[in-house]
């Protein structure tokens, strides 16, 4: 499905991202794999070059410039461009009420979720024009983006901002042939959650309740939408905030 492709991957090390590194490569393409933990980064790039996988790693972080341009260089040294991207390095902190919350908090979530999106996204873009064969950008937002899910303010603001962010790149550039979509992700079993999880293991329930399917999703299962809309085969998809959450939307009141 994305063979031939060269795909950038943030947030990497674990998670989503490491599903979707694993997935991508599975799938064809070459990754380059950008995340702060180098040793946890250098792992699955192992993992995946030991399976005859194409993968290099570049620590670094989204909320410096910098490091990410440094991912964008490395695609085009390496794999001769970049075709598409999954930008999913995240940030989040169990939820405090807004006048409870550190403006320490707000800064970093936004830093992390809204910043390090538009660093990804202004390096990846010019790389993709420059190539002249377009090219699919898949941000990661959350329910949270979409409805007020009881996560922190910060968190909630940050990723109904990831929405904006995808919906007014994808109409810059649709007509350049480079499409913009984002994923609402409900709750997945990575460890930020197993984290909140151990600090209020009342959340288990709470994060699980509004799914119709009863229970969080895995890593790969988000991968793999990620990996669709990189695909030819979501060819006509663009500027959409995609549900893979379970079915909260499904349940959602009318007019959220």
């Amino acid at each position: 499905m994305l063979d031939g492709r060269a795909a950038m991957i943030t947030g990497a090390s674990s998670g989503i991202g490491a599903a979707a590194a694993r997935l991508f490569a599975e799938e064809g393409a070459a990754v380059v794999l950008m995340a702060r933990r180098a040793d946890r980064l250098a792992e699955v790039v192992g993992e995946i070059t030991g399976q005859g996988g194409r993968a290099v790693a570049v620590e670094g972080d989204v909320t410096v410039a910098d490091d990410v341009g440094r991912a964008g260089e490395t695609a085009v040294e390496r794999f001769g461009g970049l075709d598409c991207a999954l930008n999913n390095a995240g940030y989040a902190t169990v939820g405090t009420v807004l006048h409870e919350t550190d403006d320490a908090v707000y800064e970093r979530t936004m830093d992390v979720n809204v910043r390090g999106v538009w660093n990804c996204m202004k390096r990846q873009l010019p790389v993709m024009l420059e190539s002249g064969r377009g090219g699919s950008i898949v941000n990661t937002s959350s329910t949270a983006g979409r409805y007020a899910t009881g996560a922190s303010v910060p968190y909630v603001a940050s990723k109904h901002a990831v929405l904006g962010i995808t919906r007014a790149a994808a109409a810059e550039y649709g007509e350049r042939g480079i499409r913009v979509n984002a994923l609402v992700v409900g709750t997945t079993r990575s460890e930020m959650i197993e984290e909140a999880v151990r600090q209020m293991p009342e959340l288990e329930q709470a994060f699980i309740a509004p799914q119709i399917q009863k229970r969080m999703a895995g890593p790969r299962e988000i991968a793999e939408a990620a990996a669709w809309l990189c695909s030819d085969r979501a060819s006509f998809v663009t500027g959409t905030a995609m549900p893979v959450d379970g079915g909260i939307s499904a349940t959602a009141k009318p007019g959220d």
